[in-house]
């Protein structure tokens, strides 16, 4: 079985826990979570609101990362969706998980791959702000 479980992109709402049963390995006594959560304040400005909009290529991109992220021969399984579409503040969007054996190796791995998700992900964000106004973010 692939090291990669999920690696998806998509408008539905995310679930942490599917995502932490998807790296789930008998050998594993680590599995390290993370969620990214929409939060109601950018840099000192209230936000009311995201848009995530994705490249065509974002699945791929994302699966390549997983996959990057799997080849460490410490990681036993990694599970990671990004959400796109309009998103209200506590909704989460993006999930990774990650087994590995020992702990130290599971925290690192999953922060290289919400690192790496970040950096390459061709996944674009309008934030509105609570005074009307909005901007992009990580556009090219």
């Amino acid at each position: 079985m692939t090291a990669v479980r999920i690696a998806a992109v998509g408008d539905v709402a995310l679930n942490l826990a599917a995502h932490e049963d998807a790296v789930a390995d008998p050998r594993a006594g680590a599995v390290v979570t993370f969620q990214g959560v929409v939060r109601d304040h950018d840099h000192g400005r209230g936000v009311t609101l995201l848009e995530y909009e994705g490249h065509p290529t974002a699945a791929a991109v994302l699966r390549e990362v997983a996959e990057e992220i799997a080849a460490d021969p410490a990681v036993y399984a990694v599970a990671v969706s990004h959400r796109v579409g309009t998103l209200r503040i506590g909704d989460v969007a993006l999930v990774a998980a990650v087994s590995t054996a020992h702990r130290a190796a599971a925290f690192a791995a999953c922060a290289r791959l919400v690192d790496e998700a970040k950096a390459r992900l061709p996944i674009w964000k309008r934030q509105v702000f609570t005074d009307g106004t909005e901007e992009w973010v990580n556009c090219p």
